[in-house]
């Protein structure tokens, strides 16, 4: 059987349909094809994309080659790796001031992430690149259900997972609060943005509270964005996201000395 891509059918409806309607005598008005290109052009990029997951669904090609080049940390270098999802991927993005310009600070953040899929590509992706601190920002996406539904338990024993695999290595662990999030931001195409739906306020608390307990009780440094960038009714402030979920260049502003201060924390701990 030949199976035909679905931006194909864009080209074959159409032109089946008019023949049709050719064919059909006294047809006053042509029937009005089912079929709408643009939906069947998203459609094709929603399977693309969904396939290339599949392939390879911890992403472990995303940073494969930039792992590759890179050698190994100098004489003196405080190397330190951020593991997370799309806040520690977009940090990059140049309009949100760059990834700490001028340090020896690695960007190992992915769009979308989860902490098992993080957990997969944890031994490439920090392990293997020797840093002397590894800053784990992850959960969000856990709670969203991004990879299919997981329990409290079972994030909080990835990020222990994750822990105890950096330290038995001799890496130091910062563990980073969930962030808050805020909903009725409207977004590129006019629609109202929301986030608690999927991302429970009183879930994120839970989760960050014991993010937090874990930390005390393992001699790690806890990292509170949460604290920095909620407002009064609990929400993430309007001033320091774009859409609600993420940081924009002010928010990243608020992050970048809460980091640094977390990290120097790290570094002064006794291993």
């Amino acid at each position: 059987m030949i199976k035909l891509p679905i931006f194909a059918l864009c080209i074959l409806f159409p032109i089946s349909a008019a023949l049709a309607q050719q064919s059909t005598a006294g047809n006053a008005k042509a029937a009005k094809p089912a079929s709408d290109c643009a939906d069947l052009a998203a459609t094709q990029k929603q399977l693309d994309w969904d396939t290339a997951r599949l392939r390879d669904w911890a992403q472990l090609d995303r940073y494969r080659e930039s792992n590759a080049q890179l050698a190994r940390p100098a004489k003196g270098e405080i190397r330190v790796v951020f593991m997370g999802d799309s806040i520690t991927d977009g940090w990059s993005n140049p309009q949100f001031g760059g990834f700490f310009p001028g340090k020896p600070y690695i960007n190992r953040g992915i769009n979308g992430q989860t902490t098992p899929q993080m957990l997969v590509r944890f031994r490439p992706d920090v392990i293997e690149l020797e840093p002397q601190v590894v800053v784990i920002l992850a959960g969000t996406n856990d709670i969203a259900g991004n990879t299919g539904p997981l329990t409290l338990e079972e994030i909080e024993g990835n990020l222990a997972t994750m822990t105890e695999l950096a330290r038995s290595h001799g890496i130091r662990v910062v563990l980073a609060s969930v962030m808050p999030v805020r909903d009725g931001l409207i977004n590129k195409d006019g629609e109202k943005l929301v986030w608690t739906n999927k991302r429970p306020p009183e879930t994120i608390l839970a989760l960050n509270e014991w993010i937090k307990k874990y930390a005390a009780a393992n001699h790690l440094v806890y990292l509170d964005y949460f604290s920095a960038m909620v407002d009064e009714q609990g929400f993430l402030k309007a001033e320091i996201t774009y859409d609600g979920l993420h940081p924009n260049a002010q928010g990243y502003v608020v992050m970048a000395p809460l980091a640094e201060k977390a990290i120097q924390a790290s570094l002064n701990l006794q291993p």
